[in-house]
């Protein structure tokens, strides 16, 4: 059978478009063909005209060019999941196909060999499939007007799995050449992977992770074997999905470890499915995957004004002569309420920010912009100054968590007054303010001092808490940036994070490339799902410290501040 090239037209409950169909192996030489594989969509073989004796070569859909005047060079290889059983997802290959050929990619659907083969890894066929698409899709980048360096994947499940093979192993010949077209390199030059399956040894054999990934013994896969071609990637990942988005978090490591830059999204609650898509896009805008990037915009220039807000109120933390721990060097804490002009919530947002504990500033690009985009939405917010510089002869951060203690009981217990909720208080920070909000947030039952009047009866649990690139939180980083980049099994959790019943869920954002590092929140993330709390996690690829300083429009650094307002609505909290 020679290579076969057929117009179609499909008709499906998403969307009406045109492809072109080609097979991907010459006839008889497809490697380890198995009588009992197909290669179709679910949505064609279900139908009862369906002959699986027309349907058992892997083939490409090659989906209508974009406009010519959007066209940025770029083309996306689509990979189904279907648990290496089928490929399942017609509706994603729609959604994706309509999303990226709307912003200049040119997009081919990849259908390969299903159900498993028998003998084989559950993934051997696919993989040959995988390879031998790509080495097409790269010989035809002239003749469809891309580039032949800028192919990439998006991916679900076993799909994705598929996809960090090609990721990570394109150096390994899944099979020996057949013909001309297999001197072509098969590295593709980066992936957005959706909630890939099978990644840790407890489920390397095509079943949910057994122990959910964790363990001492548990490691990512080795057939995935990270080689000198390994790209950048967008990692995506539901907190409850049975295959474990441990895996992601340890494809993530390894990224790191090798420096190439990568984002990994994860999403509390939600269990097995792709989400994201536009934390993918954002992605590769930031890459230069989508062209060139537009001119950073400074961040306090975005958010200029308090047009949103209807009244501040100040007051101190500490009543006269009680401040714990006082030092004459270090300025005094004081607390402002920040009302906007329409209150849409009861919940009170705390934010404060960072300055490595020497130093801290509530109208700085750390806190102002945050506190002026919640007022927007509705949300009362109250920024905290809280004492610095580093107090002499105790820990860096003791004389700031006694401030926020204090704080949130403040808070608590005024809270009515203003027709807020005091059971819906949470706290923000960046770097040394985020080493403050996980103190904040994991040590609520932990004393930062002793108690000076009934207010401190009161508790300081809060019901939720954002950390911004945190900085000092693992043991390669106690006091400055972190040595081995968080990396190394050594490099720990700090251990002055209690980690107790009272810690609320969290939302982290980090800079991939941050010096203190990514890792100090991918780590505490890992934690608190360990025990039962499901966290968000957002980071941002070639990004450093300060990561929302500035930014380019349509990047993840830029949207930054809505990954707070979704989370906050995902977990209720600001309704």
């Amino acid at each position: 059978m020679k290579r076969l090239a057929f117009i179609f037209c499909a008709l499906t409950a998403l969307n009406t478009f045109a492809w072109e169909r080609e097979t991907i192996w010459p006839d008889g030489k497809m490697p380890d063909a198995q009588a009992h594989q197909i290669a179709a969509m679910t949505d064609e073989s279900r139908k009862e005209d369906f002959r699986p004796d027309n349907n058992r070569v892997a083939y490409l859909e090659w989906f209508e060019a974009p406009a010519p005047e959007i066209r940025n060079g770029a083309c996306m290889i689509l990979i189904s999941g279907g648990s290496y059983q089928n490929c399942c997802d017609v509706r994603l290959i729609n959604e994706w196909h309509k999303e990226l050929t709307d912003k200049g990619i040119q997009c081919v659907n990849f259908v390969y060999r299903t159900p498993r083969p028998v003998g084989l890894p559950i993934y051997q066929s696919a993989w040959e499939d995988a390879q031998r698409a790509v080495r097409l899709v790269r010989s035809q980048a002239a003749k469809r007007g891309f580039d032949p360096e800028k192919i990439g994947t998006i991916s679900m499940s076993a799909g994705s799995h598929l996809a960090l093979l090609l990721a990570t192993s394109s150096q390994t010949r899944a099979y020996q050449p057949i013909d001309a077209l297999d001197s072509l390199d098969c590295h593709i030059n980066w992936a957005i992977v959706n909630a890939p399956a099978y990644v840790t040894t407890d489920g390397e054999t095509g079943t949910p992770a057994i122990r959910q990934g964790y363990g001492p013994d548990i490691k990512l896969s080795d057939c995935f074997k990270f080689d000198e071609k390994t790209c950048p990637m967008s990692l995506h990942h539901g907190g409850n999905d049975v295959y474990t988005p441990n895996g992601s978090t340890m494809v993530y490591r390894q990224l790191r470890r090798m420096r190439i830059p990568a984002e990994l999204h994860l999403y509390a609650d939600a269990g097995h499915g792709a989400f994201g898509l536009e934390r993918g896009i954002e992605f590769m805008r930031q890459m230069g995957y989508l062209g060139t990037l537009e001119p950073e915009v400074r961040l306090i220039e975005r958010y200029a004004n308090d047009d949103s807000r209807s009244s501040v109120v100040e007051e101190k933390v500490w009543p006269e002569g009680k401040m714990p721990d006082f030092q004459a060097e270090q300025c005094e804490p004081y607390i402002e309420w920040h009302f906007p002009k329409e209150l849409k919530t009861k919940a009170i947002q705390i934010v404060y920010s960072g300055g490595a504990y020497s130093r801290n500033d509530p109208n700085s690009f750390e806190a102002a912009p945050v506190r002026r985009y919640l007022n927007e939405k509705g949300m009362t917010v109250v920024t905290l100054k809280y004492r610095s510089p580093r107090p002499k002869g105790m820990p860096k951060h003791i004389t700031a968590w006694e401030d926020l203690q204090r704080t949130i009981r403040i808070v608590r217990s005024e809270a009515a007054d203003y027709g807020l909720d005091p059971d819906r208080i949470g706290i923000m920070g960046c770097s040394a303010g985020g080493h403050l909000t996980l103190m904040g947030a994991t040590s609520s039952k932990h004393q930062s001092y002793l108690p000076i009047d009934n207010l401190d009866k009161l508790s300081c649990k809060v019901q939720w808490a954002v950390g911004i690139y945190p900085a000092y939180t693992l043991t390669d980083g106690l006091e400055k940036s972190n040595s081995g980049g968080g990396n190394d099994d050594s490099a720990v959790l700090s251990p002055e994070f209690s980690f107790d019943l009272d810690t609320p869920p969290m939302l982290f954002l980090h800079g991939d490339s941050d010096p203190w590092a990514a890792m100090n929140s991918v780590k505490a993330w890992e934690k608190l799902r360990s025990m039962g709390i499901q966290c968000d996690l957002h980071t941002f690829a070639t990004r450093s410290h300060c990561f929302q300083k500035t930014a380019s429009p349509g990047t993840g650094s830029y949207t930054f501040m809505d990954r707070i307002w979704d989370f906050l609505s995902k977990k209720g909290f600001n309704k």
